[in-house]
């Protein structure tokens, strides 16, 4: 990963800290600060203008619903990603328009950690695979349709997709995208949790019917 500047905000002392030590696991990762609640990040965010702000959705005074939407008009560059117990659509929806860049649940996998940060620096907006689902889901049933399209897939996923479909093997698209093997793994293994598939062959069918790549691959 390249160099990112993070400030972490949460209202608990302890889950900061179990955050932080992850983060500090992360190559080229470093917490230029912490804060506790949504002012201090505003104060925070102007003072080490950071690359991303890991910032939970609910703490005392300002929230952070509003201190996202405060840091998008006064910072736009800055990257925010919502923390969250909440699973709800309607929660996830309002980080977005708050202008939040990633919505991660806080029982993730640790892996997941990375792979959002690496989504959001690289201009995507990323959401824990359970609540991709269920967005996809709610608009799905709004819409009347039956098969959820590729556009809940980060570009990234569907690179890996495609790659995937095309019969790459793990190292092979490694390779080609210049990330890890386990970080490959993880992009399948997510892959297959959204989409509700369990083997390869369901990738390229899904693959195939969303034109990805042709039924000639």
């Amino acid at each position: 990963m390249s160099q990112m500047r993070i400030l972490l905000a949460d209202d608990h002392i302890l889950v900061r800290a179990g955050i932080r030590a992850l983060l500090e696991g992360l190559e080229g990762v470093t917490v230029v600060a912490e804060a506790g609640n949504g002012n201090e990040v505003l104060d925070l965010a102007r003072t080490h203008r950071p690359d991303v702000v890991l910032l939970d959705i609910s703490m005392p005074g300002l929230g952070g619903l509003e201190a996202s939407a405060q840091l998008k008009q006064e910072l736009p560059e800055v990257r925010v990603v919502m923390l969250s117990m909440h699973a709800n659509e309607e929660y996830v929806l309002q980080a977005l328009r708050a202008g939040a860049a990633g919505y991660m649940l806080k029982d993730s996998a640790t892996a997941e950690l990375e792979i959002a940060l690496k989504a959001v620096m690289q201009g995507e907006t990323y959401l824990s695979p359970p609540i991709s689902k269920q967005v996809v889901e709610g608009y799905v049933q709004r819409v009347g349709g039956e098969q959820p399209a590729p556009d809940n897939l980060t570009p990234r996923q569907r690179q890996v997709l495609q790659l995937i479909a095309e019969g790459h093997s793990t190292k092979e698209i490694a390779y080609r995208l210049e990330l890890s093997v386990k970080t490959v793994e993880t992009h399948r293994a997510q892959l297959m949790e959204r989409l509700q598939i369990r083997d390869i062959a369901g990738l390229v069918k899904y693959a195939i019917r969303n034109g990805l790549i042709s039924a000639g691959k």
